[in-house]
């Protein structure tokens, strides 16, 4: 039986666990290991924990919101942040955001909220209709500007999520970006020129935003989720590819490819350049004018969005 998942490589059933005598059934290409199912969950676990200390994310006795989407990342965020939770001793709650995407977000929704059950997680539901007093796909129809899907919903997303978490009374929100995500992200604000965004993305940078799977391969949750049976919706979003984010995932990947551990350089090289780049470009936080939340210009960029979806 050959196994061949994402960045991994194939391999057969006959090999041995790099750390155990058990057989093998995951080859990580960019450090060599052939690991089992054990020591597989067990090394996403492990990993997860030390960006976790490495970075001071989370301190015993804190109140942490996840976003769960009911996708794979999120739901093994969740999972994993249930079995962390019980040695740092802090709290967790999950959030999810309802867009208004008509046929996508229903399954999600309900995967989400029987996951959390079962974990015995109390989960909250928050809606852009309600926060925002229309959908995504409201939005959609009333946009004028040639903005994407993908940026509206984003920025209305992050409102969101710390609209929910404020109102549970949560301090900390935990994201599941993964390390593809965070490369992804780097890339979009090169292209766009925003490099105030860039100076942003250092863990280190966040207040009460945090990114556990930051250092972890999208293709290394998949297969979390698949060995745990952990369910997720697997559906796509039907507007994902409206933005450029799918062309630089597959061009990022297929450097992966051939270039095995590129993804782990490029996200120590976007680390200091972070750093560097909010040393010369952070700009301090000012409530906007329009609605009195924080940012880093006049005009906060929901109101901003809300702006250009009706810009003639």
């Amino acid at each position: 039986m050959i196994l061949n998942y994402g960045d991994v490589g194939p391999i057969t059933m006959k090999q041995k666990c790099s750390k155990c005598d058990m057989q093998a059934i995951f080859f990580r290409k960019y450090s060599g290991e052939k690991l089992c199912k054990n020591c597989f969950s067990g090394s996403i676990l492990q990993k997860t924990s030390k960006t976790i200390s490495k970075y001071k994310m989370i301190k015993r006795g804190n109140d942490v919101a996840v976003a769960v989407s009911g996708g794979k990342d999120s739901l093994v965020l969740l999972h994993i942040l249930n079995k962390i939770s019980r040695k740092l001793d802090f709290n967790i709650k999950a959030i999810t955001i309802d867009e208004g995407i008509k046929g996508y977000r229903d399954e999600a929704l309900q995967i989400a909220h029987t996951f959390c059950k079962q974990l015995k997680i109390e989960h909250h539901v928050y809606s852009y209709k309600k926060l925002f007093k229309l959908t995504l796909e409201d939005a959609l129809d009333l946009r004028k500007s040639k903005m994407s899907a993908c940026s509206i919903c984003g920025t209305l997303r992050r409102r969101a999520i710390d609209i929910a978490a404020k109102d549970i009374n949560h301090n900390i929100v935990a994201t599941a970006h993964n390390l593809d995500d965070q490369i992804q992200t780097f890339i979009i604000n090169m292209i766009s020129g925003d490099v105030n965004k860039i100076g942003f993305m250092h863990p280190d940078s966040t207040t009460n935003r945090i990114k556990p799977f930051s250092e972890i391969y999208e293709s290394e949750i998949v297969f979390f989720a698949y060995i745990n049976n952990i369910p997720f919706q697997s559906e796509p979003c039907p507007h994902m590819n409206e933005g450029i984010r799918t062309q630089i995932r597959e061009f990022v990947n297929m450097l992966e490819k051939e270039h095995t551990g590129i993804k782990n350089n490029l996200l120590k090289s976007i680390l200091k350049i972070s750093n560097t780049t909010k040393k010369l470009y952070g700009k301090e936080k000012k409530m906007c004018i329009n609605c009195g939340n924080l940012c880093s210009n006049d005009i906060c960029s929901v109101c901003s969005v809300r702006s250009q979806i009706t810009k003639t």
